[in-house]
């Protein structure tokens, strides 16, 4: 009798490993696309207070373990930064050649940490500004 329990029950675990074999690697792993999005879209934000980067940074996780030197978000609908990757090629800075420039301004927050800041008190200096922005673009 123990043995038919052997047998029935082994090849369902072996069922359920393989299924989490192939479930787990994907859990906690964010696309690049979704780490653009999580890093740099804020697209309900028209206007930002003083403390904007310090909480934004804090918030989308720029600041565990380090703090994050410099980001940058854009105040746009998604839809619109998505587009600009069907704008033409540009060099990134990184001399890659997928990157892509907005033909548009766009409202832009740029966050750099202060001179001196340091974990775990990561603080950050603001700057509004209405530019074009360069992104990089890679399959969808």
């Amino acid at each position: 009798m123990a043995q038919e329990k052997f047998f029935i029950l082994f090849p369902l675990l072996v069922l359920v490993l393989l299924v989490l074999g192939c479930v787990q690697p994907s859990l906690g792993k964010e696309s690049q696309a979704e780490k653009f999005q999580r890093q740099h879209m804020d697209s309900n934000t028209s206007t930002v207070g003083s403390s904007y980067c310090n909480q934004m940074m804090k918030r989308r996780n720029m600041t565990a373990g380090w703090c994050k030197p410099v980001n940058t978000f854009v105040h746009e609908p998604l839809p619109d930064v998505q587009a600009v990757c069907l704008q033409g090629n540009v060099t990134c800075k990184n001399g890659q050649p997928d990157c892509h420039q907005s033909s548009s301004r766009m409202h832009i927050t740029d966050c750099r940490l202060k001179r001196g800041s340091k974990y775990p008190k990561c603080e950050y200096q603001m700057a509004q500004q209405e530019k074009s922005i360069i992104v990089a673009c890679e399959g969808n």
